[in-house]
């Protein structure tokens, strides 16, 4: 079963070859695996250039969220107030399509990377927040209480008790809200959608759209899925490394 796992891919991409060839599909419609890996390789430097734009969009972004995330979610844990005035804008931010105010952003803010990231930061910015609010409930209430009778103030309880259990939620927060911060650049990259030596791959695949290079819009997606394939795993791996570092897993 081990193997065949790692067989499904391969055989999937065999199958896919034999079938375009086959019934003869023409690539403007569907191109086979070898015509995507053509398109790639005419100019590959400008596609892995254009994903390291998008790729630095997306961890800055993330970056920010965490940054931000954390802050209100401590902030909102330490005070009723803040929880009134904060979580209803997290929450409208989280409903709001970005693909409708992604537009408004460009225009308002001018600079396309700031714009960019964040459209991406709003998209990546709720399951971090949501999940680390949550966290910070978790201690119970008895050592919650002890803390407070040592005399410790709010702030002391969260950086020394509540932060450190909201550990695995937050991280568990931060893997959903990795492929999302992609996501995010990818969506506000379709609506900036300017030309340039600095343009992501999503403005790659909009260009090969407009010409009708099917093999290499082919090329882009495959290349972002590989990406978010990519971040998913090594923030599952730094998740593991550090639940097991601090004994939450064994």
């Amino acid at each position: 079963m081990k193997y065949m796992a790692y067989l499904s891919m391969p055989l999937c991409l065999l199958a896919w070859e034999i079938a375009v060839r086959v019934l003869h599909v023409p690539p403007y419609l569907v191109p086979g695996p070898v015509a995507i890996v053509v398109a790639f390789a005419a100019d590959w430097q400008g596609l892995l250039h254009a994903l390291g734009v998008t790729v630095l969009v997306m961890a800055v972004a993330l970056l920010v969220s965490v940054l931000v995330g954390v802050a209100l979610a401590s902030l909102v844990a330490a005070s009723r107030l803040a929880r009134a005035l904060v979580q209803p804008w997290a929450v409208f931010l989280q409903v709001t399509p970005v693909v409708a105010i992604a537009p408004l952003l460009i225009m308002w803010i001018g600079d396309p990377f700031t714009a960019l990231v964040l459209c991406a930061t709003i998209v990546a910015f709720f399951p971090i927040f949501s999940s680390t609010l949550a966290g910070l409930s978790a201690p119970p209430r008895d050592l919650r209480d002890l803390f407070r009778l040592a005399g410790a103030s709010m702030w002391r309880e969260i950086l020394w008790l509540r932060l450190p259990a909201a550990l695995p939620m937050f991280l568990a927060g931060l893997r959903i809200s990795g492929g999302l911060a992609l996501v995010g650049a990818v969506v506000a990259e379709f609506v900036n959608g300017t030309g340039g030596a600095e343009t992501g791959l999503a403005t790659q695949l909009l260009e090969a759209q407009y010409r009708l290079q099917v093999p290499r819009m082919f090329a882009c997606v495959l290349l972002l899925a590989l990406t978010g394939f990519a971040i998913n795993f090594l923030l599952g791996q730094l998740q593991t490394a550090l639940l097991r570092r601090f004994g939450a897993i064994s």
